[in-house]
């Protein structure tokens, strides 16, 4: 018996914002202080450190659950499954429904339940609820699946990955330039061979770590308006990430009895491409053996960071063959891992 991944979906929106569409904004410090430099030598180191080029979107009219619902039907399609035998919707997200130019973030009711208004599902046993864990949440979600369906509470599950963060962005942050949007989905059920979920690895550092990622006011000192924008401590999330990603990783592994040797393809959160990098390197220094070439697919130059949508939306391109030079093949073992807002840490060990 194995429980695994049996559909996939995402939903990557239309608008593609360009770093040089940044030249026109005003950056300044957190303390609202100028920035002595251009805004073009600005959007070059930031392309140098982050990898980004451009992200995407949502146009106006759609709302993060909208999103959600795209993914969502993709992957039920690809299951080739009925809607009315899911038993669990669990949808991650961080920041709700926000409205084109509305300072509220909407979050009653969940998104799993508007987003199973729109599947049109009428099994009032079909359970959805929301999981709010950074941008580790989509792979928490696939944790929390697989033991519902290892106990015997669930057979079937959808589990979503959605996030609009161009609707939470302080545009006088330089910071404002990772983030973007998109929606991510799978079908996780129990099948009759041995593929699927082997181990997995969680954690959450809240000591010192809790707020390293966070809710406050924009740069711009004469904004006097009271809403509130995500903000970070980039140089602490960077220190906390490469020396505590690997050693997760590792621990996942090691739980799993695969060699690393054996490992094809580590799908990572699509944080910050020199961050992502310097994870798998050292993650590999631990079984002290270089990175071998392809092993991390990135979608991050032309996608940014959609936050709990990256991992799923990679997943499901490569499958789709939207990723050149990049494949995953029958019986691969493929590792999922991300960190994020908590601060938290997850894993998985898998095979395809």
């Amino acid at each position: 018996m194995g429980i695994r991944i049996t559909g996939t979906g995402s939903y990557i929106p239309s608008i593609i914002e360009k770093n040089e569409d940044f030249y026109n904004h005003e950056f300044l410090n957190a303390d609202g202080s100028t920035i002595n430099s251009s805004n073009e030598v600005i959007v070059e180191k930031f392309e140098a450190i982050t990898g980004i080029q451009e992200r995407r979107y949502l146009k106006d009219n759609l709302l993060n659950s909208d999103l959600a619902f795209f993914a969502s039907k993709k992957a039920i399609a690809d299951a080739n499954i009925d809607k009315e035998t899911i038993d669990y919707i669990i949808v991650a997200h961080n920041y709700g429904d926000v409205k084109h130019n509305n300072e509220q973030s909407d979050t009653v009711p969940s998104i799993a339940s508007r987003v199973k208004h729109l599947l049109k599902i009428e099994n009032p046993k079909c359970v959805g609820y929301d999981l709010l864990f950074g941008c580790p949440g989509w792979i928490e979600g696939v944790i929390q699946a697989k033991a519902f369906i290892a106990s015997g509470i669930a057979k079937r599950c959808l589990v979503i990955g959605t996030e609009t963060l161009s609707r939470v962005i302080d545009k006088h942050d330089r910071d404002s330039m990772i983030y973007s949007d998109g929606a991510g989905a799978v079908i996780v059920e129990e099948t009759n061979d041995d593929s699927g979920i082997i181990a997995h690895e969680t954690a959450t550092y809240a000591l010192d770590e809790a707020h390293f990622i966070f809710f406050g006011e924009t740069n711009h000192p004469e904004v006097t308006d009271k809403r509130r924008y995500i903000k970070m401590f980039g140089r602490k999330i960077y220190e906390f990430a490469i020396t505590n990603v690997p050693k997760a990783l590792k621990s996942c592994l090691d739980k799993s009895g695969i060699s690393i040797k054996d490992v094809k393809k580590i799908l990572i959160h699509q944080a910050n491409e020199k961050m992502d990098e310097a994870i798998v390197k050292r993650f590999y220094k631990l079984h002290d053996m270089q990175m071998p070439e392809g092993i991390m697919p990135m979608t991050i130059t032309t996608l940014g960071n959609s936050s709990v949508a990256t991992v799923p939306t990679l997943y499901d391109m490569i499958l789709k063959g939207e990723l050149d030079t990049q494949e995953i093949n029958k019986g691969d073992i493929i590792i999922f891992a991300s960190v994020g807002a908590g601060m938290n840490i997850n894993a998985i060990v898998y095979k395809h």
